[in-house]
């Protein structure tokens, strides 16, 4: 791809939209860069970049810029919808991600995972994988890194494995992964896509524009992956932890079974640190991405058994009056707190935040069953009260501090607290890392 003279726009300042910025710049390219956000605002950003041939439109968008632009590179906090990408895609400009610009200059095999929940595990725990199995690797995209630095850097690398949001994923032309890997679809962005088929329909362009010769690595127990996978022009590469698979990869009796092309491979999980249901389907998807390119079973094994939780995804915090204590704020939609309710009975549930859009109603099995108290705070607590609090006792604090303190008296030994909001953080904090460091403030404080 020829970028040398070209008139380029950057669509936002945000990290990705600095490193393409900067990777632009320095390939010769004309380069504006865009902003709503004023120079006071961006003053560190103005300054990072000082020293390249940027031109900088901030605190407006200007239209003539993009109608002028050979390319519009476009941030992922930018909607489709925007005023001026309809303009410049009316006029027939090319309009692309940042991932879709960086790919095109990727020359080593790169595996794409996505998924409503569960993404940054799978993707860290396959580059360590690789890693393990002495690959050079990269890892980023939607965590870490994006995907631009590794092109701007020009390292020599023999695996990229990329963590890939819907967002992300919008304005892909020839995106294409060697392996690419959808975990689950539920409910979530619904503030930000028309509807929810919008939001599947965005996941699913992750397999666009393989072909046989790629992988599809993909839930067969989500009913919604299961059911969008049997179209796909890549060879399909399910995973299951309810039932065996004659290709695929599998648990059984404690046993992760992985069976490809008549051979088979076992990972025993007894000594494995990452807990919960949901983290062996993640795992099983990591092996699988890693094992089918190339990746040696003995070293993939041993990367697993290493591998310990990621912060604010069902993080231990302490136990105290014989009562475990977790925080899961990274569970920001309803499919990621499912999935932590099947990991435990006996809960006191704090949940609620800035709503999201999508039904609380998934959860109403699981609340029965396991949740002996539900604890709500936040701008969702009024909606979620009323579609789970006649389940079970349902409490509201005005504070994530008083939920903490009344899940302290009301829970008995033997239960367990468990932050997992279901909802974005920002009714009540900077972000959910932010809610995550109060609650554990607040447990270690009783």
């Amino acid at each position: 791809m020829e970028l040398k003279d070209k008139n380029i726009l950057v669509m936002g300042l945000a990290k990705t939209g600095v490193a393409c910025a900067r990777f632009l710049a320095k390939a010769g390219a004309r380069v504006t860069a865009t902003d709503l956000r004023g120079e006071a605002a961006l003053a560190a950003v103005t300054t990072e970049l000082e020293g390249y041939d940027i031109r900088f439109v901030l605190g407006r968008h200007d239209v003539a810029d993009f109608l002028e632009s050979d390319l519009i590179v476009v941030s992922p906090g930018v909607p489709q919808d925007h005023p001026m990408l309809v303009r410049a895609k009316g006029a027939g400009r090319e309009i692309v991600s940042e991932i879709e610009l960086a790919s095109r200059f990727i020359k080593a095999p790169l595996v794409a995972i996505t998924g409503t929940n569960g993404k940054t595990t799978t993707t860290t725990l396959a580059g360590e994988i690789f890693k393990a199995s002495g690959f050079a690797t990269y890892v980023g995209g939607n965590i870490g890194d994006p995907l631009i630095e590794l092109v701007e850097t020009g390292a020599q690398l023999e695996r990229v494995v990329a963590e890939i949001s819907s967002f992300q994923l919008e304005w892909i032309a020839s995106f294409r992964p060697t392996v690419a890997a959808l975990l689950n679809i539920s409910e979530d962005h619904l503030d930000r896509y028309a509807g929810y088929q919008e939001y599947i329909d965005a996941k699913l362009r992750i397999f666009e524009n393989q072909t046989k010769e790629d992988f599809a690595v993909v839930n067969a127990d989500d009913p919604l992956v299961w059911k969008h996978s049997q179209q796909l022009a890549a060879r399909l590469f399910p995973f299951s932890r309810k039932r065996q698979l004659t290709e695929g990869i599998f648990l059984q009796d404690g046993v992760i079974h992985y069976r490809h092309a008549g051979r088979e491979e076992r990972f025993p999980t007894k000594d494995f640190r990452l807990h919960g249901v949901h983290n062996l389907e993640n795992i099983m998807a990591a092996l699988a991405c890693s094992l089918l390119l190339g990746c040696r079973p003995d070293a993939s094994l041993k990367a697993v058994r290493d591998f310990g939780a990621l912060h604010h995804r069902m993080e231990f915090v302490r136990e105290r009056n014989g009562v475990g204590y977790y925080e899961d704020s990274k569970a920001t939609n309803v499919g990621s707190v499912e999935k932590a309710l099947e990991s435990f009975t006996d809960i006191t549930l704090i949940a609620g935040g800035k709503d999201k859009g999508g039904s609380y109603a998934p959860l109403a099995a699981l609340v029965q069953e396991r949740v002996r108290h539900l604890i709500l705070i936040g701008e969702a607590a009024d909606r979620m009260q009323t579609e789970l609090g006649s389940l079970t006792d349902t409490r509201r604090a005005a504070t994530l501090e008083e939920a903490v303190w009344l899940a302290a008296h009301i829970t008995q030994p033997g239960g367990t607290v468990l932050m997992s909001p279901a909802c974005s953080s920002f009714d009540m904090f900077r972000d959910y890392e932010e809610r995550a460091q109060r609650f554990i403030e607040a447990v270690k404080g009783l």
